[in-house]
């Protein structure tokens, strides 16, 4: 049987060295954030979900995949093989993934950032996301993700925070928080097909983590692809390693 765990602190020597901010974010019981296992008393496993993405911890547990997840679309993340043969096992379908682990301690040059900020090209600006631009950001789809993942319009504002460069008044790219813990955020950024190649995902993150540090949070930052990984590394975070994750619907 599946239960949510409503100790979390239970659950935190399973995830003990795992980094993602995600799972901060679980165990700080952020957002919409649920932590679930078969064994609320004594828990042996654990699967920590927040936004599209479920991180498995301890045991492999073969309930807990195959009935832990949420319905609808997630993102799969095992720490280990045994873990991933489990999920293939389940989910013959599921589509295995790779992601790229970002260093979570980087020390930024704010110099460096404040000129990458600047460089935007003629015609274009950069706006923090308040509550207009959240609205236009929501119906975007391709930018629906570095907002969508709050419980309401009011909890962004307060609780995440992003910046979107305006061509016309209109949003052409944003960089956001696609999920908070207490330490920091976890980047989101998106660029319109037909704007990108013009620096615009560089000036947005460069403005987004210096907000951060101006508020002494750590933006994390992991990425989907090698270009992510490019983009972050100009900003000046180092690069971790590759992880499987599946796709599963």
């Amino acid at each position: 049987m599946i239960y949510e765990l409503k100790d979390r602190a239970k659950a935190a020597p399973l995830f003990a060295g795992m980094e993602d901010s995600m799972i901060a974010s679980c165990l700080q019981g952020m957002m919409d954030s649920k932590i679930y296992v078969t064994d609320p008393e004594r828990p042996r496993s654990a699967m920590a979900h927040l936004a599209d993405f479920a991180f498995l911890a301890g045991a492999p547990d073969r309930e807990l995949v195959a009935e832990g997840r949420p319905r609808g679309f997630v993102i799969l993340v095992p720490p280990t093989e045994a873990w991933a043969r489990l999920i293939e096992d389940c989910f013959p379908a599921a589509e295995r993934w790779t992601r790229y682990a970002i260093r979570k301690d980087t020390v930024f040059d704010r110099a460096k950032l404040e000129a990458l900020a600047a460089a935007l090209p003629e015609g274009y600006e950069i706006k923090p996301i308040d509550g207009d631009l959240y609205d236009k950001c929501l119906a975007e789809p391709l930018f629906t993700d570095g907002v969508c993942h709050f419980a309401s319009k009011a909890a962004y504002l307060e609780q995440g925070r992003g910046f979107a460069v305006l061509k016309g008044g209109e949003p052409v790219a944003m960089a956001s928080s696609y999920t908070v813990y207490r330490e920091g955020i976890e980047i989101e950024i998106d660029t319109l097909e037909g704007e990108r190649r013009k620096g615009l995902a560089t000036a947005l993150a460069a403005a987004l983590i210096l907000s951060c540090l101006a508020d002494g949070l750590y933006p994390s930052w992991d990425a989907a692809n090698m270009d992510s990984v490019h983009l972050a590394e100009k900003l000046g975070y180092e690069f971790s390693h590759e992880y499987a994750c599946y796709a599963v619907s």
